[in-house]
């Protein structure tokens, strides 16, 4: 069986449309849905960019794999389940944001990344780009890189496209000041025909047809196709941006509250620099423009969607092609009056969209309500395709899947661990560079905890108080309920310690 996956960045579960969301307009996503098991518990092991990618690809937590937060490149010799799947005799490819490298300069000059955008301001044609033939163990693939901090937010083989396709384009571009840190939203100057979506979308189009074609004789393939938005700053071409009214956006009531007065992250949101670009303090009308703009986004990669499993389809390749749709993690969204992501583990942040159709083996139009991680993904997919264990990556940490594909009433677990290490700029300064944040969510609530803050923490009933206005970590009722989940988190946490290396002799 081959498999087809969409990745979207910083997108939160209930911005689909057949997760309920009255505005949005998703409709390939929704037809996907319609075929396969939508789930609407699903968390990531953590909720930033580079230690969730690592997980899905390794099927560890952040704590074993070591990239435990942006800023650390996933080891090469950290084996991945695509390396299982290329030794396997599949031809696997990536189309898009792959990130398990870090985009932006280190501390000293002898940190390298094989993504760092400096070195793809020219595109690939850069004589510092070494990226070796096979990269964490995909045998093709084509990058994009960002968003991040420069005249153009994404970098990677798209500029070499773009440079192609329109040249004068690309030059008014170079000369374009960085918005990054500006604005956490604007209408794109790059028309939807030459937009990264439309790149990623074509290049992954056009892997569909080679293969087709037979060109990669009779293997199975393991095809990614990975959006980078919409990840701030949102930036959708016309006539996405103009999609939806911000005046129609709904404020939802986890706007209520406020963090001013959270031990932890009380004095930070009191720095400029980190309320800006990490935890970003906004109000109800920018956050209804955000949001909008989000949306528009959202629309046109539902679009791009639409388009790869059209040419699925086409190429009568949907019969014996597994594909899931699946986000790394969410976006804060207004919650508690915040964007973006950092140590704040509310739900728009954790819970993430997944859609998973395997023929032959998912019910068709089911929303199953089970618990499940990124750290499940790997390991489901290997145990589909049946590859051996001896093959698979060490240590791997995540519950499989399939009996839910099967029923979606089914469990397989009863909590999620995240994790979140920060260490955060050293310009931030006057608050607390390092922070360390462990949440358990279980069928019936979330509880988090900070590291050397003996006297603080979060506990949420996700039942009876959804959108988590209460915070029960003081309330006299609710002592029994906070011993016996800090007490399932600490033992959760003791089962994820590694137990490598392997003794070797006798005692």
């Amino acid at each position: 069986m081959n498999i087809l996956v969409f990745m979207t960045d910083a997108m939160r579960a209930d911005h689909l449309e057949c997760s309920g969301n009255k505005i949005i307009k998703t409709p390939s996503l929704n037809a996907l849905a319609s075929e396969g098991v939508r789930f609407s518990n699903c968390f990531c092991s953590s909720p930033m960019c580079m230690p969730v990618r690592a997980t899905y690809y390794t099927g560890k937590y952040p704590s074993l794999h070591g990239v435990r937060c942006n800023g650390i490149n996933l080891n090469p010799n950290n084996r991945t389940f695509i390396q299982a799947l290329y030794e396997n005799g599949y031809h696997t490819a990536s189309f898009g944001k792959i990130h398990t490298n870090w985009y932006a300069r280190g501390y000293s000059r002898k940190f390298y990344s094989l993504e760092n955008a400096t070195n793809w301001l020219k595109g690939s044609n850069n004589k510092k780009i070494k990226i070796p033939e096979n990269y964490y163990g995909f045998e093709e693939f084509e990058l994009v890189i960002g968003p991040i901090g420069l005249y153009l937010e994404i970098l990677g083989h798209y500029i070499d496209w773009l440079e192609e396709k329109a040249p004068d384009l690309l030059k008014s571009l170079q000369k374009r000041k960085s918005r990054l840190f500006e604005n956490v939203y604007y209408e794109s100057p790059v028309p939807a025909e030459l937009h990264h979506n439309t790149y990623i979308t074509e290049r992954t189009l056009a892997f569909l047809e080679r293969y087709s074609k037979g060109q990669y004789g009779d293997k199975p393939f393991y095809a990614q196709c990975s959006y980078p938005d919409p990840h701030h700053p949102c930036c959708p071409p016309s006539p996405y941006y103009e999609m939806y009214n911000p005046d129609d956006i709904i404020i939802p009531p986890s706007f209520e509250g406020t963090l001013k007065d959270h031990p932890v992250l009380g004095p930070a949101l009191k720095n400029p620099i980190f309320s800006r670009v990490i935890l970003h303090k906004t109000n109800k009308r920018e956050l209804r423009n955000f949001l909008a703009y989000t949306y528009g986004t959202i629309t046109m990669i539902d679009y791009c969607i639409g388009q790869v499993l059209g040419a699925l389809n086409s190429f009568g390749l949907s019969e014996n092609t597994m594909v899931i749709f699946m986000s790394d993690h969410g976006d804060l969204g207004g919650d508690k009056h915040l964007l973006f992501k950092g140590p704040a583990h509310y739900r728009g942040l954790l819970n993430v969209p997944l859609i998973w159709r395997v023929p032959g083996v998912t019910p068709k139009g089911e929303t199953s309500d089970s618990l499940v991680s990124t750290v499940d993904f790997p390991l489901t997919i290997l145990n589909l395709l049946n590859i051996k264990e001896k093959d698979y990556p060490p240590e791997m940490q995540g519950y499989d899947l399939t009996p839910i594909l099967k029923e979606p009433k089914a469990s397989v677990r009863d909590h999620v661990i995240v994790e979140e290490d920060e260490e955060l700029p050293k310009m931030l300064r006057d608050i607390d560079t390092e922070v360390r944040v462990r949440t358990m969510i279980t069928e019936t609530h979330r509880i988090t905890i900070y590291q050397g803050y003996y006297d603080y923490g979060e506990i949420f009933d996700l039942q009876n108080d959804p959108y988590e206005l209460n915070n029960l970590w003081f309330d006299e009722n609710s002592k029994e309920l906070k011993s016996d989940l800090l007490n399932k988190l600490l033992h959760e946490i003791l089962n994820l310690q590694s137990r490598y290396p392997k003794k070797e002799a006798l005692t």
